[in-house]
């Protein structure tokens, strides 16, 4: 959604962009060659950066690639002696490039180590369904992977363990394609959702949107626009919440609670609706019939601090244990 991310954004001569999700590194591109701006890409998969060194040389001066999360931003966007961006850009979800190489361990389709680390360090995909209970297994598969099945691919998982510890894909995909099964008229593996639980989780996506949709919050200056694409109801869901809260949309959560002075909304509105692919994208990329692009401008008003209960968060596992 390239064009229609780069009209939200806008870019300016002399702007100062943000590219959380920096990947293959095209919204920054689009962003570089629209105006005489600079951009601060960040990405936490270390061969993203390194991919990226090149686009770095091609506009030298105008691009700064960072190795960190993008949940991180303001902390990362300040340390560079930045206090405040004109606009901030986030293309939430797995990159088609990590999905494409096999040794990452995203996908369910290729055999490769089960991993689907984004940065390459902490717990993997592995250790989780080698250690956790079955219990916070089915929690996270139904959670994260609105599986229906959770319960019986948790079950399963638990007993196949007690032969042999799970290190490869498809290994894990089998096992969850036989426990869930397929009928004829299903669209997709059987295995789709498992495996998106299991990355969601292993890489905190859902906490690192919240963090990230803050973190742009904070470093936006006034008019400063921020441009989200979002691919699955879960992280959609954050996004929307969000910016109904920050837009002065959302309302008193409970209509039972004593009515209580609303905080002064620090975006304004820029569509009441998402939007959506093109037609013309959605033929050619069939990733993007999934994509809704969500934007709001910032106001001048204050920050106001981040409440995860209030955008849904459920509990689940975390990655150092317990429930989070």
């Amino acid at each position: 959604m390239l064009p229609e991310v780069l009209e939200v954004v806008s870019p300016k001569d002399g702007g100062l962009y943000v590219d959380g999700t920096f990947g293959a590194g095209g919204y920054t591109r689009g962003l570089l060659e629209s105006a005489d701006c600079a951009v601060l890409a960040i990405d936490r998969d270390p061969n993203a950066i390194l991919r990226g060194r090149a686009l770095e040389t091609e506009f030298a001066g105008r691009l700064t690639l960072v190795e960190g999360c993008f949940g991180d931003m303001a902390e990362l966007v300040r340390g560079l002696g930045h206090e405040a961006v004109d606009g901030v850009v986030l293309d939430l979800g797995v990159s088609s490039m990590q999905i494409d190489e096999a040794e990452r361990g995203f996908s369910f389709q290729k055999d490769g180590p089960l991993d689907m680390r984004m940065s390459q360090s902490g717990p993997s995909a592995a250790d989780v369904v080698n250690e956790y209970e079955e219990s916070e297994l089915a929690r996270i598969i139904a959670v994260y992977g609105e599986e229906k099945r959770a319960r019986a691919v948790a079950k399963a998982i638990v007993a196949a363990r007690q032969e042999a510890a799970f290190s490869r894909t498809l290994e894990l995909a089998d096992l969850v394609a036989r426990v869930v099964g397929r009928k004829p008229q299903d669209k997709i593996h059987p295995a789709t959702r498992t495996f998106q639980a299991l990355r969601i989780f292993v890489n905190d996506e859902l906490g690192e949107v919240a963090r990230g949709v803050s973190g742009a919050e904070e470093i936006l200056r006034e008019g400063g626009r921020l441009a989200v694409v979002t691919f699955h109801s879960l992280e959609d869901r954050i996004v929307k919440r969000f910016l109904m809260a920050r837009t002065g949309r959302a309302g008193r959560a409970n209509r039972h609670m004593p009515e209580t002075e609303e905080a002064t909304p620090s975006f304004r509105e820029i569509a009441h609706k998402a939007r959506k692919a093109s037609a013309g994208e959605a033929g050619v990329n069939p990733r993007a019939r999934s994509a809704k692009l969500r934007a709001a401008e910032r106001s001048d008003a204050p920050v106001i601090p981040l409440d995860l209960a209030a955008l849904g968060f459920p509990r689940v596992p975390s990655l150092e244990g317990g429930a989070a």
